[in-house]
């Protein structure tokens, strides 16, 4: 099976970032997906393992691929639609496409296209490749309700704190701690952080031994308090950021999957591998007045042809028909038509003799009378018989 989980040095080498997109803005890209596919999947009322499977998918997805080549939405939507195909809560493609478009705004569903199902239909298969087929996704949800089961305390208190800890859960999603841990040990640093917010600690649990230190000894073995605090921190660098980006400016629209720009000219390298492969630039194509690209063609408009056309005067109109006269040309050469074609050649024919045109010609007949005969009977027709039906055996009918 395929390894899931990279260290700090491979998530800042993803893709959208050798593809000239920022550290911060990768990030930020990651967590309007994850929190679209759960809005949207909270709208059409999938359970909380669909939309986990379908963020999980999301930021596997972005570790071979580029922002910039797969907009983000359009991925969110097919991952959602596909992880309720392998949570067996499906949903109809429109439907998901119609709840996006009541929440995105037009800028950001320009990335769906002229078609949005097939860009989602075909997006979908694409998928299935780069997660190499590895459907089945485990979440922290379970092992934080089985590690709770186990605690002693005051229930009330534990019942705030799992909460609080389900709520931490959701929020990961929009980091990359999946692409970073498994998911128990995210549930264990996610239940130590809403333990110490709460203001509860664990002090007794069932199946205690008495070489455990800490209650998580118990589930996870291996797990430095350095690990769970870094997790705690990515989850609780997330609420910070989100008064920062609120300033920022909101992303261009993209092109659909199918359209997409192929990756940028500087970050790709010739068959030798020394130096970057230069691309020439094309000019940008024409803007009409409602922001669409125009389609231009070979064929230009008949305006455009007419501005292109100089001003002829009356003096230089018989000079323009006429034109110059080449060397060893008579007078009067059109130089803009080409010469008439020579005339063919006349093949001489053999004359025919004065006496043939008198004389009739006969035409020699297979018969020597006047008219041919009859043709033979067939031989299984009675003599004296005729006619198609009466071949058949059926009597004679007579015509009145």
């Amino acid at each position: 099976m395929p390894c899931w989980y990279y260290d700090k040095k491979e998530l800042r080498e993803t893709p959208s970032i050798l593809d000239g997109i920022s550290f911060e803005t990768e990030r930020r890209y990651r967590k309007e997906g994850a929190r679209f596919i759960m809005e949207c999947g909270t709208k059409m009322g999938l359970g909380h393992n669909t939309m986990a499977t379908g963020v999980v998918y999301f930021h596997r997805f972005y570790m071979f691929h580029s922002f910039r080549s797969f907009p983000r939405y359009v991925t969110a939507c097919c991952c959602l639609f596909f992880a309720g195909k392998v949570e067996e809560t499906p949903k109809k493609c429109r439907d998901i496409i119609k709840t996006a478009r009541g929440i995105l705004t037009d800028n950001y569903f320009y990335s769906f296209g002229d078609d949005p199902k097939e860009e989602v239909m075909t997006l979908e298969r694409i998928l299935l490749q780069t997660i190499k087929f590895d459907l089945q996704v485990e979440h922290p949800y379970t092992f934080l309700l089985k590690y709770a089961k186990c605690f002693k305390g005051d229930q009330q208190k534990l019942q705030k704190m799992v909460q609080m800890a389900w709520n931490f859960v959701n929020d990961s999603l929009s980091t990359v701690v999946c692409l970073q841990w498994e998911p128990e040990i995210i549930a264990v640093a996610l239940i130590h952080l809403a333990s110490k917010l709460s203001k509860f600690t664990v002090q007794d649990w069932e199946g205690r031994q008495p070489q455990q230190q800490r209650w998580w000894d118990m589930f996870v073995s291996d797990v430095t308090m350095e690990i769970l605090e870094d997790i705690c921190h990515q989850v609780l660098d997330l609420y910070q950021s989100t008064q920062k980006e609120a300033l920022q400016p909101t992303s261009p629209p993209q092109k659909p999957p199918s359209r997409a720009d192929s990756p940028k000219a500087g970050k790709l390298t010739n068959s030798t591998g020394i130096g970057p492969l230069s691309v020439p630039q094309q000019p940008p194509p024409p803007v009409c007045g409602n922001g669409g690209v125009l389609e231009v063609s070979n064929i230009q408009s008949i305006k455009s042809l007419a501005s292109g056309v100089p001003v002829i005067g009356p003096s230089d109109s018989q000079n323009l028909l006429q034109g110059p006269t080449p060397p060893g040309q008579p007078s009067g050469y059109h130089l803009y038509h080409a010469p008439p074609p020579p005339p063919p050649p006349i093949v001489p024919m053999p004359p025919y003799p004065s006496s043939g045109w008198g004389v009739q010609q006969t035409v020699v007949g297979h018969y020597s009378g006047s008219a041919a005969p009859p043709p033979p009977m067939p031989p299984s027709l009675p003599p004296g018989s005729s006619g198609y039906y009466n071949a058949g055996g059926r009597p004679s009918q007579q015509r009145y």
